[in-house]
């Protein structure tokens, strides 16, 4: 699968349709749960997040641990972008992805199913989730100092 085929599947609409960035949030935000959350977020990103990390990585590692591998991977892109603009290394991101990752891998195993409820409260969920994980990262940092 390509990209533009890849983000159609993830948005229900090309690459740079009117709709798309709407039917994204729509659909990561309202998701069943914290695993398929990520399923649809940024699906660019995703897509190629997924292609070139997450499929090589689990040839040699377990699926939950080629998750987490993935998602340290995805904070360390993002730490780099904030290292070069702050001049000043950075771990922030790679923490945060690295909770969310493990929250990805619990979600799965429990495979937990909020889709009977109203989508407001499966996104309150789905960014209550995200917002903890961040709140934690925050007070790590201000213990560690990594960032």
């Amino acid at each position: 699968m390509n990209l533009s085929e890849y983000v159609k599947k993830k948005n229900g609409v090309p690459i740079g349709h009117s709709n798309s960035l709407r039917n994204n949030l729509q659909r990561s935000l309202g998701a069943k749960n914290f695993s398929v959350f990520w399923n649809f977020w940024n699906p660019i990103f995703g897509y190629y997040l997924g292609t070139k990390i997450f499929k090589p990585l689990k040839k040699i590692f377990p699926i939950g641990l080629a998750v987490i591998f993935t998602f340290i991977f995805c904070g360390l892109v993002h730490d780099l972008v904030t290292t070069i603009i702050r001049g000043k290394i950075s771990l922030f991101f790679t923490v945060w992805f690295l909770l969310m990752g493990f929250v990805v891998v619990i979600s799965k195993q429990i495979n937990y199913n909020l889709s009977h409820i109203k989508w407001i409260f499966r996104a309150l969920v789905n960014l209550l989730i995200i917002g903890t994980c961040l709140l934690i990262t925050i007070y790590l940092s201000k213990i560690f100092n990594f960032y």
